[in-house]
């Protein structure tokens, strides 16, 4: 099983780079582009630019019904949290310390 991201075309080459399947939409082809990745049965774990779709898992109820996979997760869009100016640094290590609960320093 693949773990797949569900974004737009200025951030998928990113998350390729990365390792990781993305797929390109548009937000009002998102729904459908969603189902059609979880419907695939190819992915534990799915990934949802938030500003394509802001509540995947209500977006999909119907579809996961009776489901285990994929597990949906909402990410917020980093060019929406970084055009205002925004410190990526302070975002990342807010970030990493809610994930593993303690600071990283490099």
């Amino acid at each position: 099983m693949k773990i797949g991201v569900l974004t737009d075309a200025e951030t998928a080459s990113g998350y390729r780079m990365a390792g990781l399947e993305a797929v390109v939409a548009a937000p009002e082809e998102a729904a459908s582009k969603l189902t059609e990745m979880i419907q695939s049965n190819q992915y534990a774990l799915v990934a949802v630019d938030q500003s394509l779709l802001p509540d995947p898992n209500k977006a999909t109820e119907r579809v996961m019904r009776g489901r285990n996979a994929p597990v949906l997760l909402s990410l917020p869009n980093l060019l929406d949290t970084f055009s205002g100016g925004g410190d990526a640094k302070a975002y990342m290590r807010q970030l990493v310390r809610e994930t593993i609960g303690f600071d990283i320093k490099l």
